[in-house]
């Protein structure tokens, strides 16, 4: 599919204050499947100085920052043309020893994914793990399609545009949540059962009638298949129709716009805009 993103966020200061240094987590990645062929950041007023890199976790991020000079406003937009060309999410033939629970990756492998196995345990997550991998006989791409749909069938959407997610036992409790209610629920139970899982911010084609915003899901390391996608909001298996940004063990390392402030005394007030056009 062909995407064209706009994303733009609008911070209002209630006091002049002077930016100190921002990071900008808004480049949609490039990888196999997924190939972004324009990218153009408009930000008012213009920073003194850009830099882009790759954090530890392999994202594109661009840091900027300002002379200090006093403002009441920021405006931040990214436009994003991105192609992705999965069409089969299960083209892949997984390692014979991870095709049932327990999953035990090499030692070697392991280490390099301990940050996404590391977790502190939620124990309502884990049972609810634990019952679904007995219901399918430990099969593990069958487990996690039912941990997929089972999320979806079971828990309310409800809108909150900013904070972190609720810990994952609450949103199953309540049977509702965010986007990222669900997928830290759905990471919550796959690390339960030693499954390495991260968290993944972006956008999906969606309605184009419905109000858009930032989208997250999960992937799920499967030797022999990498890191596959898999989002409880929808109950579907991300394919071309996703379109990823940022992928971190922890969600918070995914917030697209991070920066410090100096002088005012009062929060911004931010407002955002996201459109997604595909075809």
């Amino acid at each position: 599919m062909h995407f064209t993103i706009v994303h733009a966020t609008t911070y209002t200061y209630p006091q002049a204050v002077e930016l100190g240094p921002h990071l900008l987590r808004l480049r949609p990645r490039s990888m196999g499947e997924q190939q972004v062929s324009n990218f153009d950041l408009q930000i008012v007023p213009e920073p003194m100085g850009l830099n882009q890199a790759l954090d530890a976790e392999g994202n594109t991020v661009m840091r900027c920052w300002w002379p200090e000079t006093p403002l009441t406003t920021l405006q931040v937009t990214a436009t994003s043309k991105v192609i992705t060309t999965c069409t089969n999410p299960f083209n892949y033939l997984l390692e014979p020893w991870a095709t049932h629970f327990p999953v035990d990756y090499p030692s070697s492998l392991k280490a390099i994914l301990y940050p996404y196995l590391y977790s502190d345990l939620d124990s309502i997550a884990t049972q609810l793990a634990q019952e679904i991998a007995m219901a399918v006989d430990s099969n593990v791409i069958n487990f996690l399609t039912q941990l997929n749909l089972q999320i979806n069938q079971s828990c309310q959407y409800q809108t909150r545009e900013t904070g972190q997610p609720q810990p994952p036992w609450l949103t199953w409790q309540q049977k509702q949540g965010t986007c990222r209610d669900f997928v830290w629920l759905f990471m919550a139970a796959c690390r339960g059962m030693g499954l390495a899982t991260r968290f993944v911010s972006g956008y999906e084609a969606g309605e184009p009638s419905q109000e858009q915003t930032l989208h997250a899901w999960a992937e799920v390391y499967l030797p022999g298949a990498g890191w596959r996608g898999y989002d409880p909001t929808m109950g579907l298996v991300v394919c071309d129709r996703h379109v990823a940004v940022m992928a971190s063990a922890w969600p918070q390392q995914t917030q697209p716009i991070l920066g410090s402030l100096q002088g005012g005394n009062s929060s911004p007030i931010p407002t955002y805009r996201v459109s997604v056009h595909s075809q």
